[in-house]
């Protein structure tokens, strides 16, 4: 066979060249959209590692918003209209309180929500032993903290507003609006000169369905939790003792150690292991 010439040769490979030139982008594109491979057993182990390995955080998260999600249900506290969420902070409150054994025996836990109009009925004394709603009923804000609605909140003496956070409940006393309940306010800044400002538990007469009928909406104290005449002195008898008090309210800027998740499940499994119970 006769070998091709030389000019031949050239045509050829000039001919090679054009198609690589047009077949290497299509070769190139198929690489690009095909994953590289690797071993399918190491690829599969990290996606359930990655997938099935929670954070500590999220776990301390999932293990409380299970557990109160639990008693908030039991109680059956949405019907009564209290919020998950101001429940879930009064709960990791009163769990830090007790991790720092500043509460007393009776496992009593108040929560106020002034995020709420004073038409409502805005305070549950829960007894967390027995899962009982045992009030639900209306309370007073202080003067200055707004009418209907409480939208400002201070710590300062003289303010007459009210003072968001967690309290403990201290000794009873007989004063200007008979008997009452000394608080002590435990978030520095927020709360903490309640006992200066002499803000307590007290029965008011303005806190009752015929004043809303009558004004569109309740009297207001001078920063005290003022409550109905006809329950103030049963819930003094229930909450007195050092128990928690958590007082809620719209403030962006409120902030609280007490609010550590990381304490209150410490604080929950240690209830659960010693007791079986939740709480």
């Amino acid at each position: 066979m006769e070998k091709p010439s030389v000019v031949h040769r050239q045509r050829l490979k000039r001919r090679a060249k054009r198609l690589t030139r047009r077949i290497m982008p299509f070769v190139a594109a198929l690489f690009l959209a095909t994953p590289v491979a690797a071993p399918v057993s190491k690829t599969l182990a990290r996606a359930r590692t990655h997938q099935t390995l929670p954070t500590a955080e999220e776990m301390r998260a999932t293990f409380l918003n299970q557990r109160f999600d639990k008693l908030y249900q039991d109680m059956n506290l949405e019907a009564q209209g209290m919020q998950f969420g101001v429940f879930e902070k009064a709960m990791t409150g009163y769990l830090n309180l007790k991790k720092a054994d500043k509460l007393g025996e009776k496992d009593r836990l108040t929560v106020i929500d002034f995020s709420l109009p004073s038409t409502e009925k805005r305070l549950w004394v829960l007894d967390l032993d027995s899962k009982q709603v045992l009030f639900h009923t209306l309370v007073a804000h202080g003067h200055n903290s707004g009418e209907n609605m409480a939208t400002n909140f201070s710590n300062e003496n003289e303010s007459n507003m009210s003072s968001l956070g967690f309290y403990v409940t201290q000794a009873e006393y007989m004063g200007k609006h008979g008997r009452s309940l000394k608080l002590v306010g435990l978030d520095e800044g927020y709360n903490d000169n309640a006992l200066k400002r002499s803000v307590v538990m007290h029965g008011a007469d303005y806190v009752s369905e015929d004043f809303i009928r009558q004004y569109g909406r309740l009297g207001r104290s001078l920063g005290c939790p003022a409550l109905p005449m006809d329950q103030y002195a049963q819930i003094i008898d229930a909450v007195g003792g050092h128990t928690c008090l958590f007082l809620n309210g719209n403030d962006a800027s409120y902030s609280s150690h007490y609010l550590d998740q990381n304490v209150a499940a410490q604080a929950l499994a240690a209830a659960n292991s010693n007791t079986g119970q939740l709480i």
